[in-house]
């Protein structure tokens, strides 16, 4: 277990997210979210209890809240003619500390933006614009 120490009797604490979209860091995130699945269901034979269980397919999905200047400087770095959905396929890589002090890692595989869409209304003094990712998987440290 890591000691992290007081600074100014506060314990210190960080998150960090890491994502590099065509060569470029991505620093204006503003929220991200994950989670994954499984399907998993209960079997019957004789009797009215469950004999086995099967399980199905796997599922990861992920979402990515940006300032609306990351998205743009993501399109600007596209050639002309593409869409943020044809960026290339990369990884978010996301850090914590959890209660012990020990560094918390979540990698998620094989992004893509799945969407690109704006809401914006009066009075907005900064937009954030959520973008759906497809991912193969998510490594849970």
């Amino acid at each position: 277990m890591t000691q992290v120490p007081l600074i100014n009797g506060q314990r210190h604490s960080w998150s960090s997210i890491e994502v590099n979209v065509l060569d470029r860091i991505v620093t204006g995130i503003t929220a991200i979210s994950y989670d994954d699945a499984q399907v998993k269901e209960n079997h019957y034979g004789a009797g009215d209890m469950p004999v086995f269980r099967g399980r199905g397919k796997y599922e990861a999905k992920a979402s990515l809240t940006l300032y609306n200047y990351e998205v743009e400087a993501i399109q600007k770095a596209l050639p002309k003619g593409k869409r943020l959905q044809d960026v290339p396929i990369f990884d978010v890589k996301v850090s914590f500390l959890d209660e012990t002090d020990d560094v918390i890692t979540h990698v998620i595989r094989n992004c893509e933006f799945k969407t690109n869409k704006r809401d914006m209304k009066q009075g907005d003094t900064k937009v954030e614009v959520q973008l759906d990712l497809i991912v193969s998987h998510i490594e849970w440290n």
